[in-house]
């Protein structure tokens, strides 16, 4: 009976052991802890952790490990490993002697034998040590592992699955953790204490020190080594540091954010490949990094120390550049600032202005005045002002937009109604989560807070010819990862913005003559090939963008700081204009860059403007030069002139096909014998003042029906005429109108609100 138990158990073993898988099955079957992110050519662009119970690194090939610690392995844990076929006999009898007689010995235990616990959990090691059947069936499957492979296939096998010390496994997660360098760089006191590790992977640093030292004894002791005195005592000062050292990063490369936000939305199910096939392009994404990065410590003395850059594909939407932050330079690295909420400032403009042309409320040649204006809201008067405290006067549309001009964003949102303009925004990819009324006519320059992934997206669907479309990361086929060619991707195509609309605003952007009111002749926008831009800086100047699109790209760029504070004296052309023009200029190095095709039906006209103030000399001249102009079908007209000065300061004036002119509003005149009127402010505004903004530029209109009439501002002397300014000052105060005899002909009362007024840079919607 016994003999038939016996010969069941090792039957029991042998099949067991046969059942180990092959050498190439354990090597595809090895998952790191991190994932490798690739460029779309090849390139290892980050290595970002992804298993958090274990820490493994990379597989590393027997012929990328050290010799010294190859050699210090084998004479730790199996000095005639290449002479035995899997079991050291000679050793388990010398350990079976030792122990009948109870003598310390080392264990019989082969590097194969150890490797087949490794491979299959039934012949592992427990708490109270291996059984009799598991010990047999360890000894037969180390048999059938040295005939089924190759000794260096055992070897390699065993440094790449065993574990070392608390959470690190194998010899890769090792030596770049204690000792922050590649296994093929161990030099013999390193992997004097690696092979010591295999031992006793969670030992007092003392007792790993000693058993190290052993370990490196025997190594000054093989043949044609050179004889050194080991220093047990600094070998102990070595090993003791060592394990205390964590080098072994959990993100390391140059696209780490990226890394993250590819992996959450990819694979949320948490099934993350080694190896995923991104769509970035290794040189560019570099390149942006280091622009960013250079041009940041050239405005370290400005305080801005955080910046973002992406670069889209316009025909995929694949993601070519993405950079999260300026890295070492920024107290706050892991935020993404490409996925960050801020202030767009000027750049939502340009979907503003492509609504109203599409709606027929303006054409690029229509005339706005930049005066300035004050508009009632139920919050009380909403004062705009402009990037340079200056107003421009009569402008077409083409110069508002590409010079970015405040005042006539805002009388333009005013045409089209906040609510109008915030579907409009949502339907290009930047839904806000509060109603356009929250934002009220602040809505026109960005106060609203939106990442620049999909601002930037949102640029690209006007390189599309308004067709929106999302963002791609990778490289896939049929769901499966692979480096197909980006020309097979087919993104889905959405409508979003009128076609004609789309072209005329990506014309007025790449118009360097128009945008010279603000950013003169020779701006760093001006690129040597087709390039649309715009830029904007936010209130305080927390927040700068640089934003646009040329044939085949579309780039993102913000500057400011991750902590919201202000920086000093950067605007769009001194920010992240430069950093916008770098990268553009990369991309373009060898491609050219051709201006879009106007889509059919565009009309292109000869226009001419009106006669605008008097000269020093006293001849009128024109508001701008006679130019040709694009006009969305039946919107042509050849004269854009004003008839009238509208008196309500806040009305913009619209063109009139059968007369060839922009009209502008005009009260009705005042009837024989009515009495005079103030028209505004209304009795019960509420006045802000903005401590942004310096006083002297906050002075608000009164306005009223009949031209003799003087004004008194709490009983005192303002003013004559049906239009006089003051200056704000908080309290209440009650406005009166009276005739030639002082009899008060009209009253309001208002409110002012706000102290301690003082000087600031700059204002949301800057450009």
């Amino acid at each position: 009976m016994r003999t038939q138990a016996a010969a069941l158990v090792l039957a029991a073993c042998a099949s067991g052991a046969w059942a180990i898988p092959m050498f190439d099955e354990v090597r595809a079957d090895f998952k790191p802890s991190d994932t490798l992110i690739l460029s779309r050519e090849g390139e290892v662009l980050q290595r970002l952790r992804t298993d958090v119970t274990v820490r493994r690194g990379q597989w590393v090939p027997l012929a990328d490990v050290s010799p010294a610690l190859r050699q210090a392995l084998v004479l730790s844990e199996d000095k005639r490993f290449f002479e035995h076929s899997g079991v050291d006999w000679r050793a388990a009898s010398a350990a079976a002697w030792g122990n009948l007689w109870n003598q310390r010995t080392r264990g019989a235990s082969t590097i194969t034998m150890q490797l087949a616990g490794l491979l299959d959990g039934d012949w592992r090691q427990g708490p109270g040590g291996r059984t009799v059947v598991q010990k047999l069936g360890q000894t037969v499957a180390a048999q059938v592992l040295d005939r089924r492979w190759r000794k260096d296939q055992i070897l390699e096998s065993y440094l790449n699955l065993v574990p070392f010390r608390s959470e690190l496994v194998g010899i890769d997660a090792l030596s770049r953790t204690l000792f922050g360098k590649a296994p093929h760089g161990l030099d013999d006191r390193e992997a004097a204490v690696a092979a010591a590790l295999v031992r006793a992977p969670n030992a007092r640093p003392a007792l790993v020190a000693q058993r190290a030292c052993g370990v490196l004894r025997d190594m000054q002791q093989r043949p044609g080594a050179k004889a050194v005195r080991v220093d047990c005592d600094a070998l102990d000062l070595f090993t003791t540091a060592a394990l205390q050292r964590r080098a072994f990063d959990a993100s390391e490369g140059v696209a780490p954010h990226f890394a993250r936000y590819l992996l959450r939305q990819r694979f949320k199910d948490g099934a993350v490949p080694e190896r995923v096939t991104s769509t970035l392009r290794a040189p560019l994404q570099r390149f942006s990094m280091q622009s960013l990065q250079q041009h940041l410590r050239e405005l370290r003395g400005r305080h801005v120390e955080d910046g973002a850059v992406l670069v889209l594909d316009n025909a995929t939407g694949a993601v070519l550049a993405w950079v999260g932050s300026s890295g070492q330079l920024s107290q706050a690295s892991e935020v993404d600032g490409v996925l960050a909420l801020r202030q767009p400032g000027s750049t939502l403009k340009p979907f503003l202005y492509a609504q109203a042309i599409a709606e027929r409320r303006l054409t690029a040649a229509s005339l706005v005045e930049d005066s300035p204006a004050q508009i009632t809201t139920a919050g009380g008067l909403y004062i705009p002002q402009n990037y340079d405290r200056q107003f421009k006067g009569w402008v077409s549309v083409r110069t508002a937009l590409a010079a970015s001009l405040n005042v006539p964003a805002v009388r333009t949102l005013v045409m089209v109604t906040p609510d109008a303009f915030h579907r409009q925004l949502g339907a290009v990819g930047l839904p806000l989560r509060e109603s356009g009324d929250y934002f009220g006519y602040s809505l026109a320059l960005g106060s609203p807070e939106v990442p620049l992934l999909h601002l930037t997206n949102a640029y690209r669907t006007l390189a599309n010819g308004g067709r929106a479309s999302p963002v791609a990361g990778t490289l896939a086929n049929g769901g499966r990862l692979s480096a197909v060619a980006l020309a097979d991707a087919k993104p889905r195509f959405t409508p979003a913005i009128d076609a004609h609309a789309a072209f005329v605003v990506g014309d007025i952007l790449s118009d360097g003559n128009a945008r010279a009111r603000t950013f003169g002749t020779d701006s760093v926008l001006a690129t040597r090939f087709w390039s649309a831009v715009k830029t904007g800086t936010s209130k305080d100047m927390r927040d700068n963008w640089a934003v646009g699109w040329s044939e085949r790209y579309t780039v993102g760029v913000w500057v400011g700081n991750a902590s919201g504070a202000a920086m000093h004296e950067v605007s769009g052309t001194s920010g992240a204009a430069p950093i916008w023009a770098a990268v553009m200029g990369f991309l373009h190095a060898r491609e050219p860059s051709r201006a879009p095709k106007a889509p059919a039906g565009l009309a292109r006209a000869a226009v001419r403007f009106g006669p605008g103030p008097l000269t020093s000399a006293g001849s009128p001249q024109p508001l701008e030069a006679a130019r040709d102009e694009w006009f969305v079908p039946g919107t042509q007209q050849v004269l854009f002139a004003i008839d009238s000065i509208a008196a309500e300061p806040y009305f913009t004036g619209t063109f009139d096909q059968k007369t060839s002119k922009n009209s502008a509003y005009t009260p009705a005149p005042l009837a024989a014998g009515a009495p005079a009127r103030i028209t505004a402010p209304a009795s019960g505004t509420v006045i802000a003042l903005d401590p942004d903004i310096p006083p002297t530029r906050q002075r608000l209109q009164f306005t009223a029906t009949g031209d003799a009439v003087q004004w008194r501002l709490d009983g005192k002397p303002l003013g004559r005429g049906h239009r006089v300014a003051w200056l704000p000052w908080p309290g209440r105060h009650v406005v009166q109108i009276t005739n030639a005899q002082g009899k008060v002909l009209d009253e309001v009362r208002l409110e002012v609100r706000g102290a301690g007024v003082v000087a600031a840079p700059a204002r949301a919607g800057a450009h």
